[in-house]
């Protein structure tokens, strides 16, 4: 009776199981999935749209943010171009040292035309002899203006073509030296008194007022205000040579 009682249970347990297996291998996938779902859940956040528009919203975080990675090195690059802005200074800062440097050389050219202006040309020279048809007070006024202009004395050669002594006082005048000295520093005018123009011994009497016999040449320096410096009528003429007559001259030259 007792073997028969277990002989049943078995058979009951033996029939039981299969029963029950079914339904935990159900089971164990269910749960398996259960906690798969569960892990995405918290990793990824409780998703507010369904699961097909997930993705994109991933991806919108993803593109925001390397945006602020784009902006922030914009950023930096203009903090770079203070450096770069710096070698504009710098050569700014150059060029007016250079400006500086470069306005020296004007002062120096500058001085060049005072040297060459000191150096005026040389009067004109009249040649030897004496023109009776010339007008001699047209041409001691034209002297007298050219003397305020440049500074240099009037020189009066009062003197006839047929006087020896003044013949020999051309030659002098003709000779280099004595030519240098009358261009730089006189106006010569040569008047005739041999002939019979009384204008001639008007203005012989004007610059030589002592009157009497003259001697010829009667050599008168003027100034360029028009007074007489010196009168060979009263002092007497030089003697007639290279010497004598370049004395003269620089003596009484401006």
């Amino acid at each position: 009776m007792t073997s028969r009682l277990l002989r049943t249970v078995r058979a009951d347990r033996r029939t039981t199981a299969p029963r029950s297996a079914s339904p935990l291998g159900t089971r164990l996938p269910l749960v398996a999935a259960a906690v798969v779902a569960a892990g995405l859940t918290a990793a990824c956040g409780p998703a507010s749209q369904p699961a097909g528009s997930a993705a994109p919203a991933t991806a919108g975080p993803s593109v925001e943010a390397t945006l602020p990675s784009a902006s922030e090195s914009a950023t930096a690059s203009p903090e770079a171009s203070p450096t770069a802005s710096a070698s504009p200074s710098a050569s700014a800062s150059a060029t007016p040292s250079r400006a500086a440097s470069g306005s020296a050389s004007p002062a120096r050219t500058s001085a060049k035309p005072a040297r060459t202006s000191a150096a005026p040309e040389p009067a004109r020279i009249p040649g030897p002899g004496y023109d009776s048809s010339a007008d001699a007070q047209k041409q001691i006024e034209a002297a007298l203006r050219a003397a305020k202009a440049d500074g240099r004395a009037v020189l009066l050669d009062f003197g006839a073509n047929w006087c020896g002594n003044c013949k020999a006082a051309d030659k002098v005048f003709a000779q280099p030296q004595t030519a240098g000295i009358l261009g730089a520093s006189y106006h010569l005018v040569k008047i005739d008194i041999g002939g019979n123009s009384s204008a001639n011994s008007a203005l012989l009497r004007k610059y030589s007022p002592s009157g009497g016999t003259y001697t010829m040449p009667v050599l008168v320096v003027v100034s360029s205000s028009g007074t007489v410096r010196t009168d060979t009528h009263v002092t007497g003429n030089p003697s007639l040579t290279a010497d004598g007559i370049n004395a003269f001259l620089r003596k009484w030259a401006s």
